[in-house]
């Protein structure tokens, strides 16, 4: 039996500085018509709840509304403010506020009251979110391993609130340029997205952009996962599919998480090595001994190369979609991942929603999905299948054809739809082999159209095409590029 010490009794008064809390709030009043204290409390994340006296919290809540409003801040202002919204007497009256601006020397001290103020907040959360994780814990009815994201993502969230306020619009603006600036360095054919080391594909999408879920749907065996992999392995390794090294600050390894929902990650290896090296993967596993001791030098070869990439799998089958945004979080933090590949997004779930329909359950996976991508700050290549509605008109999809859910469709900031037109009978194209296009339906942040590669089925394998065309290579403007 566990004995309880004082330490743990109930009675224990939850960490506060009621000091810091009269500092700050008169260190507002003591600077009349300069709203600086209150910037600095708001860019420190302080807000009404970080006061822990009701009538501290009041005041400022107030003090804000005041703020928001373009209404003065001074000691006289607050009473009427007080006054017309019934609160003067909750707060204690005239006599609070005039405490408030003689208990306090000077508002030079702001920030150390600020900083109190806020560290005692902060310890009050992580006590709350340990409590609300032990209360949890006792419900049967919640699946462990749901908790268990949960309460990572609620105490990473404290520690993201930790490390200050999103940056702003200045800032935004002097990233931006600095963005530009290294473009026009590296000159024509730059681009600031993390390139997927197809030209072609790269022409036109300018790289894989950090917080944007990207969604690659086909029909089975077109080769989804092998162009998802090819792509991972380029990133991976700093390389085009031609292994020739990237542009500019791309030429190097990039970590790449891969969450191999339908296949081991021995065979997505094995697809990889044999790719890279040349050799055709169905001839070694079907007992093809000269093609294996032919192709064995290459294979040593890809293999030294492909060894050091920064590859992570995972191959949990119906893996939640929580417990992927965890695992993801802790690969950004341990190995700081650039690039997520899921394969594929109808084989997660969502525990929450699994009994509410195939339409609902999807939704809610792809919003979380999209919303790692933002959390990463990264890009996520989302593999999806496409309804039967495909074969019905011979084969040439649209974004309606999106298995079990809209929301893809509107979540998704590219959607990139693989069709093969040698499996299609009837396609004007249906002899080529070869030819792989890849329709870029919706880019939130460029122009749609076709690009063509190739794919090699024996090697699984996709390459640059040279027959793009005009420039453009048949893209148009989207018209609609907003969900």
């Amino acid at each position: 039996m566990v004995m309880s010490t004082p330490e743990d009794g109930p009675l224990r008064i939850p960490p506060n500085s009621l000091e810091a809390e009269r500092g700050v709030l008169g260190s507002i009043l003591l600077e009349p018509g300069d709203n600086r204290v209150l910037d600095l409390c708001v860019e420190r994340g302080i807000t009404a709840d970080a006061f822990v006296a009701r009538q501290h919290s009041l005041i400022f809540e107030t003090l804000s509304e005041m703020s928001r409003a373009g209404v003065a801040v001074d000691p006289v202002t607050l009473l009427n403010q007080l006054k017309g919204l019934n609160r003067l007497e909750a707060v204690g009256g005239v006599a609070t506020i005039q405490a408030l601006i003689d208990g306090t020397p000077t508002s030079a001290h702001a920030e150390y009251y600020i900083s109190i103020l806020r560290q005692k907040f902060l310890l009050r959360k992580v006590i709350s979110a340990a409590r609300d994780a032990e209360r949890r814990c006792y419900n049967e009815a919640i699946n462990a391993d749901t908790i268990l994201g949960e309460v990572e993502q609620k105490f990473l969230s404290i520690s993201d609130s930790n490390n200050g306020s999103a940056q702003s619009w200045s800032q935004a603006i002097h990233n931006t340029i600095g963005h530009i600036d290294r473009l026009l360095e590296m000159g024509a054919g730059s681009f600031i997205g993390l390139p997927t080391g197809f030209a072609n594909l790269d022409r036109k999408l300018k790289g894989l952009r950090n917080g944007e879920m990207i969604v690659l749907a086909a029909r089975p065996s077109m080769g989804k996962t092998s162009l998802a992999m090819n792509i991972a392995e380029c990133v991976a390794l700093g390389q085009t599919i031609e292994k020739r090294p990237m542009r500019g600050d791309h030429n190097r390894p990039h970590g790449v998480a891969v969450f191999s929902l339908e296949m081991p990650t021995e065979q997505l290896s094995l697809r990889m090595l044999c790719g890279r090296a040349g050799v055709s993967a169905f001839e070694i596993q079907g007992g093809g001994m000269n093609t294996a001791k032919a192709g064995h030098p290459q294979l040593v070869v890809a293999a030294s190369a492909l060894a050091k990439a920064p590859i992570y799998p995972d191959e949990a089958s119906g893996l939640d979609v929580m417990d992927m945004r965890a695992r993801a979080r802790r690969l950004k933090k341990r190995h700081n991942i650039e690039l997520v590949v899921i394969d594929y997004l109808q084989l997660c779930s969502c525990r929450e929603f699994t009994k509410q329909g195939n339409q609902i359950e999807t939704a809610q996976i792809s919003g979380q999905i999209k919303a790692m991508a933002k959390e990463l700050n990264i890009p996520v290549i989302v593999l999806s299948q496409f309804s039967r509605e495909t074969e019905k008109r011979g084969g040439k999809p649209r974004l309606s054809d999106l298995r079990d859910s809209g929301a893809i469709e509107q979540d998704a900031d590219v959607v990139l739809l693989l069709r093969r037109p040698c499996k299609t009978p009837g396609d004007a194209e249906h002899d080529d082999e070869l030819l792989a296009i890849v329709d870029i339906a919706k880019h939130r942040n460029g122009p749609t159209g076709e690009v063509r590669l190739n794919f090699d089925g024996h090697l699984t394998r996709f390459a640059d095409r040279t027959d793009q065309g005009s420039d453009m290579g048949g893209l148009k403007p989207d018209t609609d590029p907003m969900p």
